[in-house]
């Protein structure tokens, strides 16, 4: 192996570690034409706690979330009861892709907030920060949980 090899080796050893360490369950990345941004999580993958969500919680910090994952696709429908802040709740499909957001859900609502497609991954952000981020639809959710195919990791 020349030098330049042995480099090259070491780079992509590097940069696998890089990305093997950033893809984990406490992180989300959401990327898109308006850019991309990096949020904390709170994974809710079983029933009780995807009931449970952000109620009573007083406050969410500006780069943290929560996600829901679902075991498959379908229509899904949240409420704001007992929720004490604001938010906007962004609905993905399986492979990551943005079906819908349903922006600046008031606290307290009990009006159903439904995807308007099915949708497998749910991540609730502070109101207003996805108008704030620019994002649209072609936004794309990156996470450990998140799987294209064997070759294709949920995260980058």
């Amino acid at each position: 192996m020349n030098r330049y090899s042995a480099i090259l080796a070491a780079f992509v050893c590097f940069m696998g570690s890089i990305s093997a360490a950033d893809c984990n369950e406490g992180h989300v990345h959401l990327s898109g034409p308006w850019g991309s941004a990096k949020f904390q999580v709170e994974v809710m993958d079983d029933e009780a706690e995807r009931a449970r969500g952000m109620m009573n919680r007083p406050q969410l910090a500006k780069f943290s979330a929560m996600l829901f994952v679902y075991e498959r696709e379908r229509i899904l429908s949240f409420w704001m009861k007992n929720t004490l802040i604001g938010l906007d709740i962004l609905f993905f499909d399986s492979a990551g892709r943005l079906v819908n957001i349903r922006a600046d859900a008031l606290p307290g609502d009990e009006t159903p907030l439904r995807s308007t497609g099915p949708a497998q991954y749910v991540l609730e952000i502070n109101a207003g920060l996805s108008s704030a981020l620019k994002m649209g639809p072609d936004t794309v959710l990156s996470h450990s949980r998140l799987a294209v195919d064997e070759k294709t990791p949920g995260c980058v």
